[in-house]
């Protein structure tokens, strides 16, 4: 199979245009969703993992007895993020880091950027190949089902879709003097368009048992799809 139009797509709706909202991105992620919260609150003292697609590092202080490190394709946001504890840039498809190690890892609204299933799949195994046996791992994705968000997606659209990061005028002009940001009409500001695969009920839990995890539990939160995933 030729992967180059699948990468060059990822390329030009994915990665450029997290390169070009990063610092925006960055200053608008500071919450952790309460799933993912609580799962790491829930690991014993010491337990090791990998954050992958770790964003702006924003999961590395929820649990200070816990020791985390985060990737992500993303060089800008790795830069934010290095300062609240170890995050390196690496592809989520080939991460650096050898099998069967550590305790648990996070792969948190990751997997809904890749552009076809095989891709995902081999996301979803990429994660489970760095955890030990018996480790766990979480998902996150963006859920189909989303009829009370601003969005409106709802069940019966299109699951391969394009999502606007309206990019504020400061960050799109960073080097600009507060005077010279005032009087501009709304339209001025730059719409980058994100792709994403809406998962569907059910999707991501058959997903990730298909990558050969224990599926341990699943639910729906804040508009998104979540699973927890034992490695056999």
């Amino acid at each position: 199979m030729n992967e180059k139009p699948d990468l060059d797509y990822e390329n030009e709706h994915v990665h450029k245009v997290y390169d070009k909202i990063a610092t925006h991105f960055s200053d608008t992620r500071y919450k952790p969703w309460p799933v993912v919260e609580r799962f790491l609150n829930s690991l014993p003292v010491g337990a090791v993992g990998l954050d992958i697609g770790c964003g702006n590092g924003k999961y590395q202080k929820v649990n200070p007895n816990i020791f985390l490190i985060g990737s992500d394709r993303c060089e800008k946001l790795v830069q934010i993020g290095s300062q609240l504890g170890p995050m390196i840039v690496a592809d989520g498809l080939h991460v650096p880091h050898p099998a069967d190690r550590t305790d648990f890892a996070l792969s948190i609204a990751v997997i809904h950027h890749f552009s076809n299933e095989e891709r995902r799949l081999q996301a979803v195994q990429e994660v489970l190949r760095v955890i030990r046996k018996g480790g766990k791992a979480l998902f996150f994705v963006w859920a189909l089902e989303q009829r009370n968000s601003r969005r409106g997606f709802s069940e019966n659209g299109p699951q391969d879709v394009h999502v606007p990061w309206v990019l504020k005028r400061q960050y799109e002009y960073p080097t600009a003097k507060p005077g010279e940001l005032k009087g501009h009409h709304p339209d001025e500001n730059v719409a980058y368009q994100r792709y994403y695969h809406l998962f569907k009920k059910g999707e991501l839990s058959e997903l990730v048992q298909k990558a050969g995890g224990k599926l341990v539990e699943d639910g729906y939160d804040r508009d998104n799809w979540w699973a927890i995933v034992e490695k056999l």
